[in-house]
């Protein structure tokens, strides 16, 4: 494997190196290695490394600064998948299939193509690659980056380039996760009235889940849709045993009128009288439609912003008070499907529009 990237080569291919580097999240070492020296040999761009975190700026002395961010890693690949040839990558005529080509490796190539062609860009731009965003808010890459850097990721506006089908998605929603708790008295299942089974006190957790209707809440004009579901199940100790403890794992996706702690009393009181607690929190972001960095890019691009239903960075920049939209190539729902595709076409799209908005 090459030690670094050709920039200048065709955006849609340059995915297609990417997706053929696995970077599961966990294993982002080797990706951020390469992104790292590719960066250095673009002789305009400052490049510092936080673990498998890669930031690189531009330093022109430009009275704006735009922050564009993507992570380096994805979920695994289903083995499924694997036995179908989707990794490493590979074309079916102009769309390209491989993990990753989503989310999100479409939008990092174009990140990475924008870092080559902006030498002297009328805005100072920072990108920002970064590790471990696929799983749990606390090991973010770019949580540890704005926490002991803070001014590498300062800027008047951070564009995510996850994937929105080339629109401006603002916001996003946020997420929680809890996990439902039983407990049990274990016995012979041949003798099961002498135990008291905690799976089957699930029972009613899961149809209360399975019933409930989730919200569809407008905020600031964007109509964002909540989900509230059974994610991971567990329990039991063998096949002639009554299990004496079990669990649900439950994820709420929220929409972003709510606080985290908020989002939890919800949660609490539809499940009342269950075991409850949190193992994942991240807040969600209100659009900020009306700010005049974003007002630009909207313009610039063209289409009417959407809400993200998923959570993103957004989100992190918001906490920091940066205004933050998502905007990259490809469609989010084949986020990590087994088929997970993108168009050539809408990669290059994509980065044809930021370099007409930022030149």
């Amino acid at each position: 494997m090459s030690k670094f990237l050709d920039l200048s080569r065709d955006v849609a291919e340059l995915t297609a190196d990417l997706i053929d580097i696995p970077s599961v999240s966990g294993y982002e070492k080797t990706i951020a290695d390469v992104v790292e020296e590719s960066l250095k040999r673009q002789p305009h761009l400052n490049v510092t490394r936080f673990g498998d975190t890669v930031v690189a700026r531009t330093e022109l002395g430009r009275a704006e600064r735009v922050l564009l961010a993507g992570h380096l890693d994805t979920v695994p690949l289903p083995s499924a998948a694997e036995a179908r040839g989707s990794v490493p990558s590979r074309w079916l005529g102009e769309t390209l299939y491989g993990r990753g080509a989503t989310d999100m490796k479409g939008g990092v190539a174009v990140q990475l193509a924008l870092a080559h062609h902006l030498a002297r860009p009328e805005k100072d731009l920072t990108f920002v690659f970064y590790d471990h965003e696929e799983v749990e808010a606390a090991k973010s890459g770019l949580l540890r980056v704005a926490t002991q850097a803070r001014a590498l990721v300062n800027a008047d506006l951070a564009v995510l380039l996850e994937p929105t089908n080339g629109l401006v998605e603002a916001g996003c929603n946020g997420t929680l996760r809890l996990r439902a708790a039983t407990e049990g008295t274990a016995a012979h299942s041949a003798r099961a009235w002498m135990g008291d089974n905690a799976v089957h006190k699930l029972a009613d957790l899961l149809r209360t889940l399975r019933d409930y209707q989730p919200a569809s809440v407008y905020v600031d004009g964007l109509e964002y849709r909540e989900g509230l579901n059974a994610v991971g199940i567990g329990g039991g100790i063998a096949g002639n045993v009554i299990p004496d403890a079990a669990y649900v794992d439950i994820n709420y996706r929220f929409a972003p009128d709510k606080s985290v702690d908020q989002a939890e009393e919800h949660v609490r009181r539809l499940l009342n009288g269950y075991q409850l607690v949190r193992t994942d929190a991240a807040g969600g972001a209100r659009p900020g439609l009306g700010n005049t960095a974003v007002q630009s890019l909207v313009s610039a691009v063209g289409g009417t912003p959407q809400p993200k239903y998923g959570w993103t960075d957004v989100a992190r920049f918001a906490e920091l008070g940066i205004p933050a939209v998502n905007f990259g190539p490809g469609d989010a729902l084949l986020a990590h499907t087994d088929d997970e595709h993108v168009l050539a076409s809408d990669v290059r799209k994509c980065l044809g529009a930021l370099l007409d908005w930022l030149t």
